[in-house]
């Protein structure tokens, strides 16, 4: 497996968390909205020129966050190259992983958590699958 680039981070929250989110990172950050492919939940793909770096999504009833540390980090996220010998690799250090494919675009993403417990995505575009 290469990295090949950042690829965006995701931040996860309550409905009225995320629309203030949305609005700091538009109004004072100056990233803009833009589109989001058809996830069945709720939440926003924002970009700095052409490309989406920060994704905000909405959590469900069950998930829960502290509140009192206002943590709304979810994960990062990489675009990378060979699919198969990352999978190989997560099993060969006995990293448990899920896969999901993103809707109309035919990427596929590996999730896995990192020692601490943070979330790792890699991403691998539609040739590379």
């Amino acid at each position: 497996m290469t990295v090949t680039a950042f690829s965006h981070y995701n931040l996860r929250a309550d409905r009225a968390t995320l629309e203030g989110l949305c609005d700091f990172y538009v109004n004072v950050v100056g990233l803009r909205t833009g589109e989001r492919p058809p996830f069945s939940n709720y939440g926003y793909w924002l970009y700095a020129g052409a490309k989406d770096v920060l994704h905000l999504s909405e959590a469900g009833p069950e998930e829960k966050r502290d509140i009192a540390a206002r943590n709304t980090f979810d994960h990062v996220a990489f675009a990378c190259t060979d699919l198969q010998a990352t999978m190989a690799k997560l099993q060969q250090f006995n990293v448990p992983f899920t896969c999901a494919d993103v809707p109309q675009t035919g990427q596929r993403q590996i999730f896995f958590s990192d020692p601490a417990g943070n979330g790792v995505e890699l991403n691998f575009a539609r040739e590379d699958v």
